[in-house]
């Protein structure tokens, strides 16, 4: 049965009526917020590196939009449980926090049930960390060449600790591992505390891991062999990078910040602009320079497509190096 023309011009000018009050409904809830605290979800554990910075910039952001940011720390499962509360929150603004770049592996390995190409709006990149290895100063090992040398001429027998199969520091040693034509021993454990505590108790030969050691080196604990970062750490600048030693391998995980996907354009270009202006912020810079974090910006735009170069790089990565296998 046809509609009449008189109805069907009813439904059509409702239709628009309603579209129209949505769109107007959305500009105001955009011109109102934050009208509220904002919680912010860190995945890792209060007073780590991660959880130190992440404050900093709360701090700062909140009061460029005129509301408090709380960090609420979700840690476990290698940053996953957290970054799974954010994507899964309600996408109003009020939820929002960090995105560990290692999401682009695990979301890959099956660990988290999410896809980084579409279950986040993208805030901003801000802070990469320095990464190591480190041995006893009574280790045989003097240089990274004596480390190469030794487990070339012993395969697998050499020992390392890291934080957690699968994560930044255990796939970061197998790829140098895999450039220099080595095979080692991996010896995981439950975070870089309990991996430190294993090195520096003589369990382990050497430490992979974030700037954990920093000041275990500077005490004399425990000795550099090399950083994996583009550049050598102005803390450590005698220290050679990987790629000094001829290693074209560069692990830096770089930290950023998202909201849950289907975030108002308006609401998440304000929160774009706080965060601006907090990594360009002293009190930021003023914390990571203390834990040997480079500050590496990037709008939520040029984040996000890091993210898909990422997770690219991490397919031909976990082939490369069977890390479905080691994951079993």
């Amino acid at each position: 049965m046809t509609m009449p023309r008189s109805m069907q011009r009813r439904h059509v000018l409702g239709a628009l009526g309603a579209t129209t009050l949505a769109a107007a409904s959305g500009r105001l809830f955009a011109q109102e917020w934050p009208s509220r605290p904002i919680t912010f979800i860190c995945p890792w554990p209060a007073g780590g590196t991660a959880d130190q910075s992440m404050r900093a910039l709360c701090a700062v952001a909140g009061r460029v939009l005129g509301q408090s940011i709380a960090v609420e720390n979700k840690a476990g499962a290698s940053g996953m449980i957290g970054t799974k509360a954010m994507a899964s929150a309600k996408p109003d603004g009020y939820t929002i926090g960090q995105i560990p770049i290692s999401v682009t592996r695990f979301s890959q390995l099956g660990s988290v049930h999410l896809d980084p190409r579409k279950d986040f709006s993208y805030i901003a990149r801000t802070s990469g960390q320095t990464f190591g290895i480190a041995v006893l100063p009574s280790s045989p090992f003097k240089t990274l060449k004596d480390f190469v040398d030794t487990a070339k001429a012993k395969p697998g027998q050499v020992t390392y600790a890291h934080a957690g199969v699968g994560g930044a520091t255990h796939v970061g040693m197998e790829e140098f591992a895999s450039a220099a034509g080595i095979q080692l021993n991996q010896v995981p454990y439950k975070g870089g505390a309990e991996a430190l505590n294993a090195v520096l108790g003589g369990h382990v030969d050497a430490l992979a891991d974030s700037s954990s050691w920093a000041p275990h080196v500077e005490a004399g604990k425990l000795r550099l062999l090399a950083t994996w970062g583009e550049q050598r750490t102005p803390r450590f600048k005698d220290t050679p990078t990987l790629k000094d030693l001829g290693y074209n391998v560069v692990v830096d995980a770089p930290n950023g910040i998202g909201a849950p996907q289907g975030l108002d354009p308006a609401v998440l270009a304000k929160l774009r602009e706080a965060f601006r202006q907090a990594v360009a912020s002293p009190e930021f810079k003023a914390v990571t320079g203390r834990i040997d974090a480079p500050v590496m910006y990037l709008d939520g735009p040029g984040y996000e497509k890091y993210v898909g170069e990422v997770y690219q790089k991490e397919t031909m990565l976990i082939e490369k190096l069977k890390l479905r296998e080691l994951m079993k």
